[in-house]
């Protein structure tokens, strides 16, 4: 088999911020996705505070090694920055930090997408009326 990278051996085995988040709180947002050709599922939580600032982040994700290292990896990167650079971060700077090989190539692209959908649920709990105007427009 291919040699796993030691960066993704240590998030593997030292995961950081397993766990969840109130997703019930207004400053909470959550992002599940998966990807059901390899049955990776990813759940991705940010905590904002009120000046727009991700103070924390957890994560559950059932998949391979390098999935739970994707996942791992985007919760630290998104804590301490502010909304707008965490839609930043992109898949290829998790897969390179990783050292994926490309056929692990999607679950760098879960992970962006989690904290994608994760952010946009938050956005829409900061302005829930947004989603009401646009249905009655």
């Amino acid at each position: 088999g291919a040699l796993v990278p030691p960066q993704v051996v240590d998030h593997y085995e030292n995961p950081r911020n397993v766990g969840s988040l109130d997703r019930n709180s207004k400053n909470v947002g959550t992002g599940l996705v998966g990807a059901p050709a390899c049955g990776d599922v990813m759940k991705l939580q940010v905590e904002v505070d009120e000046h727009g600032k991700i103070v924390d982040a957890r994560f559950k994700t059932f998949g391979c090694g390098s999935a739970i290292a994707s996942s791992s990896l985007a919760t630290e990167w998104v804590k301490g920055k502010t909304v707008d650079e965490a839609l930043k971060i992109k898949n290829t700077d998790i897969a390179k930090e990783l050292c994926l090989p490309p056929v692990k190539l999607h679950c760098s692209m879960l992970a962006e997408d989690a904290i994608k959908a994760a952010l946009a649920d938050y956005k829409l709990k900061q302005d829930p009326n947004r989603g009401e105007a646009e249905k009655e427009a």
